[in-house]
């Protein structure tokens, strides 16, 4: 075993796992780093590539998967206890949902929730023409659509399938592999087995470094404003140090001590946001455009479930829709393990409601209330929202839209330590996944070592300088969809395993 004072490693580290993982990755990330150009250009082929011969399948994905978490929690299966008969929750629902959340969220949604609109604005969907009336009253709905119901639900499925798995097959280790079990049979022990769990480490990796590289501009830009420094690679260096420090401690104290402590307090400080931009800001106007943004997306949910682009000269589905449900997909085992670890003495039905409300809920606050604010900017020329995103300075609109508040200064300081919990919430809890992946057996009350969690943690943190360094959004968006391509496989085999035994145990 090991000396649990000391974290040292033992034989229960699956060293293949662990050693191919990272040296696949360097293998992908220095050459990209030694030729910048040629690494965007390769990752744009890959985007287009991939949008458009696989976007439908992406698209069926989303709409199968709705339809599997349905019938899961409305059916005879809904009951089911992830864990010991009488089991109670681990948890209690405020951090459960807490960690949920912040866990799945990330400072993507500070990012987003105050931007996205200007990019659909200008290139709107359905063809509608940019900037006017009809492409505003979209822009603000679909990303609540993007980061509503689907999105959860493809965290959601990998929970169900892992957390079944785990809790009440009592499989002892916290791997893809294992919910692929039922399917796979004795090779999910073999190498088949061992380059899934790779697999899902690489993508975690890939799709992390994705969202720290958009969280860090955005962080130094409040930083430029806030202290009058000048903006360079070296202050992004500072702040993924600093971003790295915060969450590599709270992952060494671990689950209840790091992890669950530092959401509470991060969701608590970025709800205080909301209500403070809600109060001080245009209320009725917010509230008047928010309403409107969740009811036009309510009434035509299934038609953004199902566009395709198919008589469209755009490529608004392929740039957008497809990008997220690929992101969401390439970190949905992340959290699938993630929901998993805390979900112990929750029902299934609990597990879905609660991922797909609690973190629908939560988006779409953010989005109304920030997005909405930013539309007034731009529409009464307080702040040319939309223009400064289209120059691809969207840190510097999202800095400008923070300083129009009433004690902008505050407001922007208080934005950037929200920034900088949420950056590490979120991958403070991918750390914990990818040391639980790289671990042989993982009973439901026992952790990961500690060096074992540092160790994904620093690993996390000095990855975002090749999709930085590269540059561009679109690079961002590419790298995420590569990674995602053979989790389409994968999931599909953990929805059959998990009805297989699902079915089994119900007739034993």
């Amino acid at each position: 075993m090991v000396d649990g004072r000391l974290g040292l490693p033992n034989k229960n580290i699956d060293w293949f796992i662990f050693i191919s993982s990272i040296a696949l990755v360097v293998l992908v990330c220095v050459p990209l780093a030694l030729f910048p150009d040629q690494g965007r250009e390769l990752l744009d082929r890959v985007f287009g590539y991939v949008t458009d011969e696989f976007g439908i399948v992406y698209v069926l994905m989303s709409i199968a998967t709705m339809v599997f978490l349905g019938y899961l929690a409305f059916g005879r299966f809904g009951h089911v206890l992830l864990g010991s008969p009488g089991k109670k929750p681990d948890f209690s629902t405020f951090s459960w949902a807490a960690m949920l959340f912040c866990g799945g969220i990330g400072t993507s949604v500070l990012y987003w929730g105050t931007v996205e609109w200007a990019h659909y604005y200008t290139a709107p969907p359905f063809e509608l023409l940019p900037r006017s009336d009809d492409a505003l009253r979209w822009s603000v709905s679909y990303p609540i659509f993007h980061w509503g119901f689907v999105g959860w639900g493809l965290y959601c499925l990998p929970a169900i399938a892992i957390g079944y798995a785990y809790h009440v097959r009592k499989v002892p280790s916290l791997r893809l592999s294992a919910a692929c079990a039922p399917v796979l049979g004795k090779s999910a022990s073999g190498p088949l087995g061992r380059f899934i769990d790779m697999l899902f480490i690489v993508g975690l990796l890939g799709a992390a470094s994705t969202g720290i590289g958009l969280a860090i501009p955005l962080i130094s830009a409040c930083l430029t404003e806030m202290f009058g420094v000048a903006p360079s690679f070296s202050l992004n260096v500072a702040v993924i140090a600093v971003i790295t420090a915060l969450f590599a401690v709270s992952v060494y104290v671990g689950l209840e001590k790091g992890i669950k402590r530092l959401s509470n307090v991060n969701v608590t400080l970025a709800f205080l946001l909301i209500l403070f931009v809600l109060a001080v800001g245009p209320t009725a106007f917010i509230l008047e455009l928010g309403t409107e943004s969740i009811g036009l997306m309510l009434q035509n949910f299934l038609l953004m479930s199902t566009a395709t682009d198919v008589f469209s000269s755009g490529t608004f589905v392929e740039s957008w829709t497809v990008f997220y449900w690929a992101w969401w997909l390439a970190l949905g085992p992340f959290m699938g393990m993630f929901i998993t670890k805390i979900s112990g003495g929750r029902t299934i039905r609990q597990v879905v409601l609660g991922t797909l409300g609690y973190g629908t809920l939560g988006c779409t606050l953010f989005f109304v209330v920030l997005g909405s604010y930013a539309v007034f900017l731009e529409m009464n020329d307080i702040v040319d929202v939309v223009d400064l995103v289209g120059s691809d300075d969207a840190p510097l609109a999202i800095v400008a839209v923070l300083r129009s508040l009433p004690f902008g200064d505050l407001v922007l300081a208080f934005y950037t330590v929200v920034c900088l919990i949420f950056a590490a919430t979120t991958y403070d809890s991918a750390s914990y996944t990818l040391a639980s992946s790289a671990t042989r057996s993982l009973p439901a009350d026992e952790h990961p070592e500690r060096w074992n969690r540092v160790f994904w943690a620093f690993t996390i943190g000095v990855l975002p300088f090749t999709p930085i360094y590269i540059g561009g959004l679109r690079s961002l968006q590419s790298a995420v969809v590569a990674v995602s391509v053979p989790l389409l496989f994968v999931v599909v085999v953990m929805s059959v395993g998990l009805m297989k035994s699902l079915m089994a145990d119900e007739v034993g």
